[in-house]
């Protein structure tokens, strides 16, 4: 296999991560690159047989399944027929500048490659230099010389590799940091989404505590968008997002998925946190909406939630999997509403 083949496919393999990785809403970090690599190297493997089966229908990964999945052997690579392709629409900005990131990192270390492979002989000449001193003969002097000029080329070359790595490094540093934020980020409404509430889960200040869950879902929201057109309704869900993080007083307020929003309180008890949402729920149903383009009236948008303390050691499914059921219970109530339990 020659070079460029070898490249190719070490491309095409990349981009299949950062598109697993912006899939599945993962960071950008090392620990995460690997578990990509090693799904991806191994589509037959027991690893990638364990990710095909909590992905069916769509689902994505979230970092309790990646810590769950982290003692599940690794095939060796070679193993043929890939599992079915279930991605969801990604994150292209987010896979964009993972991409970029990667690239940087290449460069990084091919001129750290280059910088190692050219001063490798730094040593020996100085040795040469050394021994010519010593011997001081004309001849000796010219190589001195020689010798010396070629190091100090050397030095000036490796100093202006080594100012150029410096600065790859801070725009890596910076690549890095605008990814991060980006995987963490709802493009459509700008709150932190479902991988930042997941990340905010699981690395709670217990102290700060006690903690509630609330899930928010707008009511009606198929019939704003089918009567009124996809960009009214992705105004309505900014709309929506924005009213939470005014009236929820700096408490985490994230899109969970659709029209739902998932707020993760923290320092309030439930009775406390429900009166919370249940403020937010009046203020945005005494809107009224209207279509800017056409001025059609859009009238009260509402939402129904429901609403849970979170146990200590109690883990964010099965926090979402009793709000859910609240709210569910809220929906078949009449909508309009919070349910708390």
């Amino acid at each position: 296999m020659n070079a460029a083949l070898r490249t190719r496919e070490s491309d095409g393999l990349f981009h299949r991560i950062g598109a697993f990785l912006a899939e599945h809403r993962l960071s950008p970090e090392p620990a995460n690159y690997a578990f990509a690599y090693s799904v991806l190297i191994a589509p037959n493997g027991p690893l990638a047989i364990q990710v095909a089966r909590l992905t069916d229908g769509g689902c994505r990964l979230t970092q309790e399944d990646l810590a769950r999945l982290s003692g599940v052997p690794i095939a060796a690579a070679g193993t043929p027929a890939a599992q079915p392709d279930r991605r969801q629409p990604q994150l292209d900005q987010a896979e964009r500048l993972v991409a970029e990131t990667q690239a940087q990192v290449d460069g990084f270390a091919a001129i750290v490659r280059t910088m190692r492979r050219e001063t490798n002989g730094f040593g020996r000449d100085l040795a040469q230099s050394a021994a010519a001193i010593n011997e001081a003969t004309p001849v000796a002097v010219a190589d001195l010389s020689r010798i010396t000029g070629v190091m100090i080329a050397r030095a000036k070359d490796s100093e202006t590799k080594l100012a150029l790595a410096t600065d790859e490094t801070e725009r890596l540093r910076t690549k890095l940091a605008e990814a991060c934020e980006t995987a963490r980020r709802d493009p459509l409404t700008g709150l932190a989404n479902r991988l930042a509430f997941a990340e905010a889960y699981a690395t709670r200040n217990l102290d700060e505590g006690p903690y509630c869950l609330a899930l928010c879902d707008i009511d009606h929201f198929k019939r704003v968008n089918d009567v009124h057109g996809h960009g009214v309704g992705d105004r309505v869900l900014k709309m929506i997002g924005h009213a939470l993080v005014e009236n929820c007083n700096g408490q985490l307020v994230t899109r969970h998925g659709g029209e739902e929003f998932a707020v993760l309180i923290k320092g309030m008890k439930l009775t406390d946190a429900t009166k919370l949402i249940d403020r937010a729920r009046k203020t945005i149903a005494n809107r009224r909406l209207r279509n800017r383009d056409t001025d059609a009236p859009i009238g009260a948008v509402t939402f129904s939630a429901g609403i849970v303390a979170v146990g200590t050691q109690e883990s964010a499914e099965e926090a979402t999997d009793r709000a859910d059921k609240l709210l569910y219970n809220a929906k078949s109530l009449g909508r309009d509403r919070v349910c708390a339990g």
